[in-house]
């Protein structure tokens, strides 16, 4: 714990979530409909103008699903505030090994058959399956081999 010192006046950090990937728009597409989250929209005419003063190129850009977004990143967010964005970010690299953060979907009163048939008629990849105590869980990957559990 930090000695009072050191918190005393400090606001409470909101958390974002970042994924590497290399189509950020297609990830963020897919677990946007995964999640029932929205994607947030880009501003066509604020990219264009960034191009025309020249504070970015069209090499930035690109055209997806109909319009015009910067290719290097896509968020969504969850209807409820509460719940961290998550942004989707274009990396050169492929994904190589498993990855040391990953989302572990918490379902409530949903239910779980629905929710993993769901994920696996859209592409997710059953992994494994695991307990501690009462808890137990799924470990799946999305289309792009991102870890997640259910």
């Amino acid at each position: 714990m930090f000695p009072a010192q050191y918190s005393h006046g400090m606001a409470a950090m909101k958390v974002q979530v970042t994924v590497d990937c290399s189509a950020p728009h297609e990830v963020a597409a897919w677990w946007a409909k995964a999640l029932e989250w929205t994607v947030e929209p880009q501003d066509a005419e604020f990219i264009k103008s960034m191009v025309a003063q020249g504070f970015a190129s069209e090499s930035e850009t690109i055209v997806y699903d109909g319009n015009l977004v910067w290719r290097a990143g896509c968020a969504i967010t969850s209807p409820d505030s509460e719940s961290p964005r998550i942004l989707f970010q274009e990396v050169p690299e492929p994904k190589t090994v498993k990855n040391r953060v990953h989302l572990d979907l918490r379902l409530g009163d949903a239910n779980i058959e629905e929710v993993r048939a769901k994920l696996e008629a859209m592409g997710a990849v059953y992994q494994s399956s695991g307990q501690q105590g009462p808890h137990s869980w799924t470990t799946y990957q999305d289309p792009w081999g991102n870890e997640f559990c259910v």
